[in-house]
């Protein structure tokens, strides 16, 4: 079962200028998928942010496949850089 994003992701514009960051830390999300992107493991990003969970990792993946799929849905095929 797909955890729920909405649990763990919060936006707010005094924290890291509005970007989704995993609530109650200034982690973005975006630099959990990159993370991923990278090769990091679960693990890997854990140690390197121990204010994290491997709940707030899914959470992240989780966000990033529910805009990818928006996106698609709404016909947006440009790739962003």
């Amino acid at each position: 079962m797909r955890i729920d994003w909405h649990k763990h992701i919060s936006v707010d514009p005094e924290i890291h200028h509005g970007e989704p960051c995993i609530t109650g830390t200034r982690v973005p999300v975006s630099m959990i998928v990159g993370s991923v992107a990278d090769g990091m493991s679960f693990d890997e990003i854990i140690n390197e942010y121990p204010q994290l969970k491997k709940e707030s990792v899914q959470a992240a993946l989780a966000y990033a496949e529910n805009f990818a799929h928006k996106d698609r849905k709404e016909g947006r095929n440009e790739f962003y850089s």
